[in-house]
């Protein structure tokens, strides 16, 4: 079997501009012609507690040529498949959105633009946070589209209202989402422990339509278990946090909460669901590589993205 390398560079990892997974970059956003096209939001206004991830996306990004595929693929042998093999799909890497300093909302335009425009593309969206917050912007983005059922794997519930006249930051956005008539319901893993929510919002997400699941809960289940409580052959939006991980594994977060769930259990939940129904759009957010001793959490995050990524659209080329 011949690979790119043989007639061209051998291009190694720590060669070249750090692209997600040294995939082309598209600056002109009404050229977008791909399969998937990765966004930053580099955005953390929105953060109660340790900041930094804005820089999220630089450190994903440059993780992710850890995984860099582009000569043969991915071969699984356990699943005996090989993922992201280059003359099957495109993916492309558009940058970032524009942040616009100190201010939420026109922080929040820049992201949802950019996402409109993957969208008008007919690309599928992965978003690299930045706070949850950016959530907001980039459900807002699907105004337009189908109805979906949005996944969020988290800590934390983030179901708050409004508090103090905040309405748009990282405690906030499973909120925003369940008012949309296009989000036709929710499911919440992995929230656990001490929540920046209160009792009165875990009554309103369940009087909203969500159901809600800490790590334990969703163990007892079994990834077969936790599958059968979503419904089945839907849309799905997909909302990770990084912090639904263990810190041991994941350090590199602002509001680490122990007895978080370890790598292979998220994969597997969304490699099911991957084949369950159509997933339309990902975020993965909370990223804060000043807080990542060795760079664990940046290398966690981009694996999770490309295995994913991967899984998306073989299931989707099987279907």
């Amino acid at each position: 079997m011949k690979h790119g390398y043989d007639n061209g560079r051998l291009n190694l990892p720590f060669v070249g501009i750090c692209t997600f997974g040294k995939y082309p970059h598209v600056e002109d956003w009404d050229a977008i012609d791909a399969d998937v096209a990765v966004m930053g939001a580099p955005f953390d206004f929105g953060t109660q507690w340790r900041t930094g991830a804005r820089m999220g996306p630089r450190a994903i990004r440059e993780a992710s040529t850890l995984f860099s595929f582009g000569h043969a693929g991915a071969y699984d042998h356990e699943d005996d498949a090989t993922y992201l093999e280059p003359h099957k799909v495109t993916i492309v890497d558009i940058g970032d959105a524009d942040i616009v300093h100190t201010d939420t909302l026109r922080s929040h335009q820049n992201i949802e633009y950019g996402v409109r425009k993957i969208l008008a593309a007919g690309a599928l969206p992965v978003v690299l946070g930045g706070d949850h917050s950016i959530n907001i912007p980039c459900i807002n983005a699907f105004d337009g589209e189908e109805p979906f059922h949005l996944i969020q794997i988290d800590a934390h519930l983030d179901f708050v209202d409004e508090r103090h006249g905040v309405r748009y930051g990282h405690g906030n956005p499973m909120r925003r989402a369940a008012e949309k008539p296009w989000v036709s319901g929710l499911t919440q893993i992995g929230i656990r422990n001490v929540s920046s929510t209160a009792r009165d919002g875990y009554e309103a997400a369940r009087g909203m339509g969500s159901d809600i699941l800490s790590v334990r809960q969703a163990r007892a289940l079994g990834v077969e278990g936790l599958l059968a409580r979503i419904p089945e052959g839907e849309r799905y939006y997909l909302s990770v946090d990084i912090d639904a991980f263990d810190p041991s594994i994941a350090p590199g977060t602002g509001t680490p909460s122990h007895g978080g769930f370890l790598y292979y259990e998220v994969l597997e939940l969304l490699d099911g669901l991957a084949q369950r129904g159509e997933i339309v759009g990902m975020d993965l957010v909370e990223v804060a590589p000043d807080h990542d001793p060795g760079g664990v959490t940046s290398i966690l995050a981009a694996q999770l993205l490309m295995n994913t990524i991967g899984r998306i659209l073989h299931h989707r080329d099987l279907g």
